[in-house]
């Protein structure tokens, strides 16, 4: 080892720490001012940071408190603005002394590792891909520890000695090995291959080497647990996400092997499966969105299905309270190519809303089309709405049939009767839409219509002079009730009288001695 290496190993060695600048003094050297500038930038950047902590509000029982006199109260109250002055306390006037060549001085900057940590939890929930977050974040950890490993062997490297034997670092007179980057490379390269437990690593011959690798070693096998632990997280995340928002095929497609369905339905079950994944259809937002408040829930479901509400004829100019109480209501289904969604006949118990796709409206052989239906527009309400004289009922009036993959909101009647009952404007477009299309399709009796609307009629005035007749009686019975209650309060007081009356009559015995005393009174005289 050449004079010069041998006098940087003594004035670099108690510089050795986790820093490149103290472990690389070329770096150090070579880079001073940028160095002073990115530090002092850095510092700058420290102090802004503990100003705006003096202007960001904090939650006081639920309340966001904004005065800035009880947030810097709270705040130099915190342990946290102890660590932020301390690693900004001016280290760097050792300077003075020890020259500029000595970055260990700024070591109490790491006292703002906390902010970092912070940093990354408000990121990872606030991003919208926390998953992929969580391995840069890991990536990132692998990086530095290695980093800072490397940092460690070229420091213990040149206390020990440049080439002093084949564990260390070869001596930098050697051509190539003098250079900077060649001296980062190799550590680096060194520290990844004892961290990773690749093997082909150079015997240690001293006591410190050992040592050196031992802790290496441990620290691999600890830094492998977590990076299994971290990755495991993360795919059971991934996992459980794709759960929740998509069904799981593997029990109905086991399901179906156990029974033996056919081949063609099975085909079909699957497709359907696969359309729902690679699309990205979900069918339970329901339950996904079900642990948010319900305003916060409906305003969420309104932003995302408002789009197509908004194409809805009957909802154009409704409230937004009707489509709050509509859009927490509807359940997102998926139907498959050639499916029927209903059949003329059948018992309608649910309106249908097309968020998305085309469906046909066939005659009875499934081929015929009459119209085709697409985004925005809306039927089945007919069936669960009472349209008086509708010569159908509550049956199905039309064949409909999905011509690809069609994605469609349901509304049940009860959910549906619950909403329009609150809004009777609503309810009357739907009606009378309803009705125009019953007279279209000849199903609308207009004398059984007269007849309903006449019996409704008297049905409503039989109920208003029952009505009458029960406010009537609640008021005699109202009536009833304060004379008793006056009886009630007249007899007490007679009672009362009573008693004060019966207290002023002589006791019995009293009054049989009173006798007593008059007779021996009446034997004296006589005497």
């Amino acid at each position: 080892m050449s004079q010069e290496s041998k006098v940087n190993t003594k004035e670099s060695s108690p510089q050795a720490s986790s820093k490149p600048r103290a472990c690389f003094p070329d770096l150090q050297h070579g880079y001073l001012l940028a160095w002073l500038i990115l530090d002092y930038i850095s510092d700058l950047l420290y102090l802004v940071d503990i100003i705006v902590h003096f202007h960001t509000g904090f939650l006081d029982q639920g309340i966001l408190v904004l005065d800035k006199g009880q947030i810097s109260q709270r705040y130099v109250r915190t342990s946290g603005f102890l660590l932020d002055i301390l690693s900004l306390a001016p280290t760097d006037l050792a300077y003075l002394s020890l020259g500029p060549h000595t970055p260990t001085l700024r070591l109490n900057r790491f006292l703002r590792v906390p902010r970092l940590f912070e940093a990354f939890d408000r990121t990872e929930t606030r991003t919208a891909y926390p998953n992929a977050f969580r391995i840069a974040k890991l990536m990132l950890y692998i990086f530095v520890v290695i980093h800072w490993n490397s940092c460690l062997y070229f420091a213990l490297s040149r206390y020990l000695g440049f080439g002093r034997d084949v564990w260390v670092y070869p001596d930098p007179a050697q051509p190539g090995f003098e250079r900077l980057r060649r001296q980062y490379l190799y550590s680096f390269y060194f520290s990844t291959l004892i961290l990773t437990t690749v093997g082909d690593i150079p015997l240690p011959a001293r006591e410190e080497e050992y040592l050196f690798m031992v802790g290496d070693f441990l620290l691999a096998v600890m830094g492998f647990a977590t990076i299994m632990g971290s990755m495991s997280s993360v795919i059971y995340n991934m996992n459980t996400a794709d759960a929740a928002f998509y069904p799981d095929h593997a029990l109905v497609k086991k399901y179906m092997k156990l029974h033996h369905v056919n081949r063609r339905l099975e085909r079909r079950v699957i497709d359907w499966y696969q359309h729902l994944q690679i699309n990205k259809k979900m069918t339970n937002e329901v339950a996904i969105l079900q642990h948010l408040p319900e305003r916060l829930r409906a305003e969420v479901a309104v932003s995302v299905h408002l789009p197509t509400l908004s194409r809805v004829q009957i909802f154009q100019n409704c409230e937004a309270s009707l489509l709050e109480e509509l859009v927490l209501k509807l359940q997102p289904q998926t139907y498959s190519p050639g499916e029927y969604v209903c059949r003329k006949g059948d018992i309608g118990r649910e309106m249908y809303i097309i968020r998305e796709g085309q469906l046909a409206v066939v005659a009875d052989d499934g081929v015929t089309q009459y119209a085709v239906l697409g985004a925005g527009l809306y039927f089945g309400e007919i069936s669960i709405i009472n349209i008086k004289g509708n010569m159908s009922g509550n049956r199905r009036t039309a064949n409909i049939k999905s011509l690809g993959y069609s994605d469609l909101f349901c509304l049940s009647k009860e959910d549906l009767r619950e909403v329009l009952s609150e809004y009777p404007q609503a309810q009357a477009v739907m009606e009378e839409k309803g009705r125009e299309i019953l007279l279209k399709m000849n199903k609308l009796d207009v004398n059984a219509e007269a007849a309903e609307i006449a019996l409704q009629e008297a049905v409503d005035s039989r109920l208003r002079g029952l009505d009458q007749q029960l406010d009537d009686l609640q008021t005699k019975f109202a009536r009833l009730l304060a004379e008793l209650e006056s009886s009630a309060l007249k007899i007490a007081y007679r009672i009362e009288r009573l008693e004060w009356q019966t207290r002023e009559w002589p006791a019995p015995e009293e009054a049989g001695a009173g006798a007593e005393d008059e007779g021996d009174v009446g034997e004296g005289e006589a005497s």
